[in-house]
């Protein structure tokens, strides 16, 4: 291992740039957001009476980010939020020379922009594969964190894959230990090839997760993964806006026990929710539906399917190979627009008709393995969300000792018992009565999504 990394480094680094945003808030906004602007005694104070009134001004707001010249042409990656409603942009190069950037396109979904500048034969930096980078990888973070230009900090990839909650709703970040702080955003992460393989986003601050703007470094940044990065690059060069593959399902992970039991090859995604008339429905698809396969590749959890999905157009067709009630099939689908470029859609059963649903509330209640449920009726059915149609019977309580306590929980609507269906209280008892001194696998709803569940054996 060298000794220096000063090589690779050095052939990187002019590739990122320093860019200073302003924009200007406007009277009107301060205005609305300052209750002491409509004080009289504020006003007064500030010389209302026959003088200045204390009426606000337009102000101006600065902010600081890096950026990634990927094109010797002027085309720039940077962060959504570095860019985002500023009224004008400074680049800074690496040689000194400032110009003046144009933002070409942003996708706040994935917090990914584009900057053009005018000028030719620029420092670039070679696109990276992020799908080849390990966890344990040697990287470097270059930016310009507080204003400091071209940091270099080193680390490792922490991780791959990661979600935050922090309002995008496409993501999949490379975490890494490479110190990022504020003024990193729309910086590099680079491989020990100097390749661009992530662009600083967001850290965590004790606890707190951020966009590069707030707090500081404690050696978990969070990177968009270059893959990513270089697809939403090529749309908002192209057209301007980002489109996204959409099959208008709902999906949700299935765990290594519930893979077990329903023998599948890999883990696979649970479709929970199919919403009517979108391209799932029409290719056929079902809740309760697990999908294994994409174009014949494996699929082993939700955000996968859901990540290979938004990388496709619109118009698209894939191969889904599904698992259903045991049985093994292949669907195709033809993608849609996904709205907004959401990633997950809401349940949606177009159906209010809560007598559709059939009332199995004969009376009885049932406690097995610690398990209590009571008959499903249509107005539990609409106090739980369920949607119309379901058939099955409501957890009312799981006893705290109990064999179940762990994967089962109050307010689900077990619908089959090893994939055996469950109309009421008396099919629920005499299937596991069947499966006695067995593990059970249990297909339920809950709040809309239907998933599955193991209950172990006594």
């Amino acid at each position: 291992m060298s000794n220096s990394f000063a090589d690779i480094i050095e052939k990187a680094s002019p590739a990122v740039v320093k860019i200073s945003s302003s924009r200007v808030i406007k009277a009107s906004e301060q205005q609305g957001n300052n209750p002491l602007m409509n004080d009289p005694f504020f006003q007064r104070f500030f010389g209302g009476q026959g003088g200045n009134s204390a009426r606000p001004r337009d102000q101006r707001e600065s902010g600081l980010g890096s950026g990634v010249l990927v094109s010797s042409s002027g085309y720039i990656l940077t962060n959504n939020h570095v860019v985002d409603k500023a009224t004008t942009l400074k680049v800074e190069l690496s040689d000194g020379r400032i110009f003046t950037g144009k933002t070409v396109g942003a996708d706040p979904q994935t917090d990914v922009a584009v900057v053009k500048i005018t000028a030719d034969n620029l420092p670039t930096m070679p696109w990276g594969n992020s799908e080849a980078a390990r966890v344990g990888d040697l990287c470097f973070a270059i930016g310009n964190p507080f204003g400091q230009d071209h940091t270099v900090t080193m680390g490792i990839v922490s991780a791959k894959g990661r979600s935050l909650e922090k309002g995008l709703r496409v993501q999949n970040f490379i975490q890494t230990d490479a110190a990022i702080n504020p003024g990193n955003s729309g910086g590099a992460l680079i491989n020990a090839h100097g390749e661009l393989i992530g662009m600083n986003t967001m850290i965590l601050t004790g606890g707190n997760s951020g966009f590069g703007g707030e707090g500081g470094s404690i050696g978990i940044g969070f990177a968009v993964p270059s893959n990513m990065a270089k697809g939403v690059f090529d749309q908002l060069v192209k057209n301007g806006k980002v489109s996204r593959g959409y099959m208008g399902v709902s999906l949700g992970d299935v765990s290594a026990e519930t893979a077990r039991l329903l023998d599948l090859k890999n883990k696979g995604a649970a479709v929970s929710v199919v919403n009517k008339g979108q391209p799932g429905e029409k290719a056929g698809l079902k809740p309760g539906d697990i999908i294994i396969g994409l174009d014949g590749k494996p699929v082993n959890s939700a955000d996968e399917l859901t990540m290979s999905i938004i990388s496709r157009q619109p118009g698209q067709t894939v191969d889904l190979e599904v698992n259903r009630d045991g049985k093994t099939m292949n669907l195709k689908v033809t993608l849609g627009q996904r709205p907004g470029g959401l990633e997950t859609d809401k349940s949606d059963d177009g159906d209010d008709d809560s007598q559709k649903n059939g009332d199995s509330n004969d009376g009885d209640a049932v406690t097995v393995r610690g398990i209590h449920v009571e008959g499903l009726t249509s107005e539990i059915s609409q106090q739980l969300g369920i949607g119309s149609g379901t058939k099955g019977v409501v957890v009312t309580n799981v006893d705290a000792d109990s064999v179940a306590a762990d994967t089962v929980a109050q307010g689900m609507v077990i619908m089959a018992v090893n994939r055996q269906p469950v109309a009421n209280v008396q099919d629920f008892k005499r299937l596991m009565k069947a499966a006695d001194g067995k593990e059970v696998l249990l297909t339920f709803n809950f709040r809309g999504q239907v998933s599955y569940t193991a209950v172990p054996a006594k």
